[in-house]
């Protein structure tokens, strides 16, 4: 079988061959633009209809099928990143993490936003002292339970 890492490297190759966009693809397949970049960067998986859409729009062999359909392992860097795009986002956490957590538990209480019942859009703001991104994140909120 594909591994998830040669599948990666297979799909960006076929983006550039194609001149196909991460929007382009989504719509292809029917999927978010976040959601379809991150399954076809290795860190979610497709179901099978979606799965056999991306196949086809990105001219795939057959055994990406399965590939793209396997349960990826969410691993990543533990040291801090140094892509200067991750590195802010990684920034913003290490910045206002505690405060978003505190906020969080004040409106909510004890708990976490799902990462798995969750949503994210990035969008382009046009700015006069230049263009702003737009991040929106939309997860459940988890209360703790006791027993």
């Amino acid at each position: 079988m594909m591994s998830k890492q040669d599948l990666t490297a297979l799909i960006l190759d076929k983006k550039e061959a194609l001149g196909l966009s991460w929007e382009a693809i989504a719509q292809g397949i029917g999927l978010s633009p976040v959601f379809t970049t991150s399954a076809c960067l290795g860190m979610n998986s497709l179901k099978e209809a979606y799965a056999q859409k991306l196949v086809t729009v990105l001219e795939l062999p057959a055994e990406a099928k399965a590939a793209i359909m396997a349960c990826p392992t969410k691993t990543w860097e533990k040291a801090v990143p140094t892509d200067p795009l991750i590195y802010r986002l990684y920034e913003i956490v290490g910045v206002y993490g505690p405060t978003m957590k505190a906020l969080i538990h004040e409106k909510f209480g004890d708990g976490i936003m799902s990462a798995i019942d969750f949503s994210m859009h990035i969008d382009k703001e046009e700015h006069p002292a230049g263009d702003r991104v737009v991040v929106t994140m939309n997860g459940k909120f988890l209360p703790y339970k006791a027993w």
